[in-house]
């Protein structure tokens, strides 16, 4: 095996394709990156038994061949290459980088003990490369985060005809999202659940370009693969084999009450006031004909209190947050104004975003719990 290429387009393909490396590998071969030229193309590929990663970068080859490299430590080089041409080469079991004066020799591994790599799921259909890296962001920040409860670790992907919609939930808040996509079948209806981590790589990574492919096979359960595409590059990820939670009823179907706020004000009084407020101390909201009163410690620490206009529709209310995820939901809004619906003090709140001009917008949704007030 021998090519030549572009420092900048290697090292970015060998980034990319080291980002599912294990940080602990099962077994050594699982620590490598699979280079493998063919004509004039060169397949980099990673894999874990549950993520996969492929980039295909076009290179002048002089003869095809494949090797296995640790990836870790291609990345670095590839990183710190100077900005020349790099020329690569495989002599026996080393490989040779040079770049300008530096040079580099790699040992190989054995490529008949790397796995076989997933391929690429049947496709599903294509979304805007925009819509889904904004649902994916404003949903997997309601992911949890404790393995131990792993169907609260995944992103619900429901396909119903041409819309998609997204759900996450850690129990104490839920965010949904709704949009539309590009189906391969008109009719076709699915649901599969998309570890988190897994789902917001893709998103971040493979929406360079205008629209990303996805794909869906399910042969049993546990042996479900999710696929995205990209021009170049694709990634697959096993899906989890857990029942997500009946989200759809802890939707309010009504509320008693609703304040819209503007959002960057919002921020950062909340910002402001939870500087005194202890880790898991919440910040008490206020809302009344006066507008939104926010207060956070008390007599035997540190006290904060702000006011802010807000428009309100209700009752008098007061209700408490716990900051952290305030701040999430009214970041993921994307909008200037947030409206916030509620049911009772002891109930959850919902926020949506208000758009400039047009109707409430509720393809975004974003449900968080109170957390109890001492009388």
């Amino acid at each position: 095996m021998k090519f030549r290429v572009e420092r900048e387009i290697l090292a970015e393909a060998v980034a990319w394709t080291a980002r599912s490396l294990p940080s602990r590998p099962p077994v050594p071969v699982l620590a490598g990156i699979l280079l493998d030229v063919s004509g004039e193309s060169l397949r980099l590929s990673a894999f874990d038994y549950e993520v996969s990663t492929q980039a295909t970068i076009d290179v002048h080859a002089q003869s095809a061949g494949r090797a296995l490299v640790s990836g870790r430590l291609l990345a670095d080089i590839a990183k710190a290459l100077p900005p020349h041409p790099v020329e690569v080469a495989v002599d026996g079991p080393r490989l040779t980088i040079s770049c300008g004066s530096a040079r580099f020799t790699l040992p190989t591994m054995p490529v008949e003990d790397y796995p076989t790599l997933p391929k690429m799921p049947t496709t599903a259909g294509v979304v805007s490369s925009a819509d889904f890296d904004t649902a994916v962001s404003q949903v997997a920040v309601a992911a949890g985060r404790d393995d131990t409860l792993p169907m609260l670790t995944g992103v619900r992907l429901e396909i119903d005809g041409d819309r998609l919609t997204l759900a996450a939930t850690d129990r104490y808040r839920l965010a949904v999202r709704e949009f539309g996509w590009s189906p391969e079948q008109s009719g076709h209806s699915a649901a599969v659940l998309i570890p988190a981590r897994s789902l917001s790589d893709a998103a971040k990574t493979l929406t360079g370009g205008a629209e990303v492919t996805l794909a869906l096979s399910s042969t049993g359960a546990g042996e479900g693969i999710m696929g995205f595409a990209s021009s170049t590059r694709y990634a697959t990820t096993r899906l989890l084999d857990a029942e997500f939670p009946p989200y759809r009823k802890l939707l309010p179907a009504e509320s008693a009450a609703t304040a819209e706020v503007r959002v960057a004000g919002f921020v950062e009084a909340v910002k402001r006031v939870a500087l005194v407020a202890d880790r898991g101390t919440p910040v008490r909201l206020t809302f009344g004909p006066d507008g939104l009163r926010l207060l956070a410690g008390g007599d035997d620490e540190g006290r904060a209190e702000e006011g802010m206009d807000a428009e309100y529709a209700g009752e008098p209310m007061t209700i408490g947050f716990n900051p952290t995820f305030l701040l999430d939901g009214l970041s993921a809004v994307h909008t200037e104004t947030v409206r916030l619906s509620f049911t009772t003090p002891n109930k959850p709140a919902v926020l949506t975003g208000v758009p400039a001009e047009g109707p409430g917008n509720e393809d975004y949704r974003y449900l968080i719990m109170p957390v109890r007030l001492p009388s």
